[in-house]
């Protein structure tokens, strides 16, 4: 490929980020934030929240934005994976970046790197810092990748860190237990700053990595938690200066239960944003409007049809409470496609009690699991050969459960970000 530049096509720069570096994934700081310092002279904005967590990262920043952004503030968000362009990952005010924008980026981290080699994943960290920084935002959100304590975000001090749900997920990385992954969330802590936490049982390390750094930390249940009307959801917090309330809240445009935990984070975060306040219609404006593809995603149509990028087990559990909250008088037919790498025995298991018939098939990606282990997995969960059938690609295997979707029934496709993008339509 000849040298890449601001005029090299964004495929051309992604399709040559894959080949920088020797592995996909690699810890750890140190390369990268030699690289930073030379790139970046200014913070991205004048306050940074850091989101971790195992599942809701995307939900949490997403209401967030909407609301800072319905507030009147200058956002920034960096948040991966994306769906369907790459552009999705990285947002000021709340539209995706344009392919000119991001090669120009790339091309100033390419000359900044110098001769260290950076993963997909760091390269793209940089570009989206250096992009905000040269925008002048009032606040800039960053998702973590994977873990928190040696991910590529954990570069940039954080004014506030959010940790949202810590389950099992990416264990060759980050631990076995819930106590070993929470240690590597809390990494995304400082000393003195507010942590919020939206895990109802957080792990005792994430507790005492908080008490050793005297953070100011307010968790779900704790000092801050809510209830539910017919309609509308009640909010309160006490973090030790007042109690706050907000009675009679509209719920979260992205559907689901479990998003109310993820909203309750929110306006848990915002009480804390005490520079940049943010008022009642501020928050129920981007509750009503936030706007995320493919979490619990409804597509009415002849047969409906629900997209959903849950892909670890306890994501699941969360999507098989949010189907059993909404039965249909047929059949729920299942198409899924799932990583080799995850636990896609447990991930069945939590599934399985709302899934009639299943669809499966391997999204376009080497990680993707494959025929022989998906069919070997749900026979031995006790799945019959006769609800279950192999297809060549994700849209065969929508095509063929909506062809077979017969009155009252409804289509699900879950299992992979890798999944839905292939089957959701890029438009929604």
């Amino acid at each position: 490929m000849p040298p890449l530049d601001a005029n090299t096509s964004l495929t051309d720069w992604l399709s040559w980020l894959e080949t920088l570096h020797p592995t996909e994934i690699e810890l750890g700081l140190e390369r990268i934030n030699d690289v930073y310092k030379r790139l970046c002279r200014h913070r991205p904005a004048r306050y940074v929240i850091t989101v971790a967590g195992t599942n809701g990262k995307g939900s949490t920043i997403a209401m967030l934005e909407t609301i800072l952004l319905h507030a009147g503030y200058s956002v920034g968000s960096y948040t991966s994976p994306h769906l369907h362009h790459y552009n999705e990952r990285v947002r000021i005010g709340g539209i995706d970046t344009d392919d000119r924008t991001l090669c120009r980026a790339f091309e100033r981290v390419n000359v900044a790197r110098q001769d260290v080699s950076l993963t997909y994943f760091e390269f793209g960290t940089l570009a989206a810092l250096d992009i905000f920084a040269r925008h002048e935002l009032d606040i800039v959100l960053l998702e973590v990748g994977l873990g928190g304590r040696l991910d590529a975000v954990n570069i940039v001090d954080p004014d506030i860190a959010v940790i949202t749900s810590i389950a099992l997920d990416h264990e060759e990385w980050l631990g076995s237990d819930r106590e070993a992954i929470g240690m590597e969330k809390s990494g995304i802590m400082r000393e003195g700053i507010p942590v919020i936490c939206g895990d109802r049982h957080p792990p005792a390390s994430l507790l005492q990595r908080a008490s050793e750094l005297q953070a100011q930390l307010h968790g779900l249940g704790e000092e801050f938690s809510f209830d539910t009307d017919a309609e509308t959801w009640n909010w309160w917090a006490d973090f030790g200066h007042g109690k706050l309330s907000h009675h009679g809240l509209p719920q979260p445009a992205l559907s689901g239960g479990f998003q109310l935990d993820n909203a309750a984070t929110v306006l848990a975060t915002l009480q804390c944003l005490v520079a940049m306040p943010t008022d009642r219609i501020d928050i129920e404006e981007g509750l009503e409007h936030v706007h995320l593809p493919g979490r619990f995603q409804l597509l009415a149509s002849e047969v409906p049809c629900i997209y959903d990028v849950a892909h670890n087990p306890h994501a699941a559990a969360a999507l098989s409470m949010s189907l059993q909250a909404l039965p249909v008088k047929g059949l729920t037919r299942m198409v899924f496609g799932a990583m080799a790498d995850k636990d896609i025995a447990l991930i069945v298991d939590e599934l399985s009690p709302v899934v009639d018939q299943w669809y499966l098939a391997a999204p376009e990606i080497e990680r993707a699991a494959q025929a022989e282990q998906m069919t070997i997995i749900l026979r031995e969960q006790g799945i019959s050969e006769d609800n279950m059938a192999w297809y060549g690609s994700v849209t065969q295997a929508v095509d063929a459960a909506r062809a077979e979707a017969e009155e009252d029934d409804r289509v699900v496709i879950c299992g992979s970000f890798y999944t839905v993008a292939e089957a959701l339509p890029s438009h929604v």
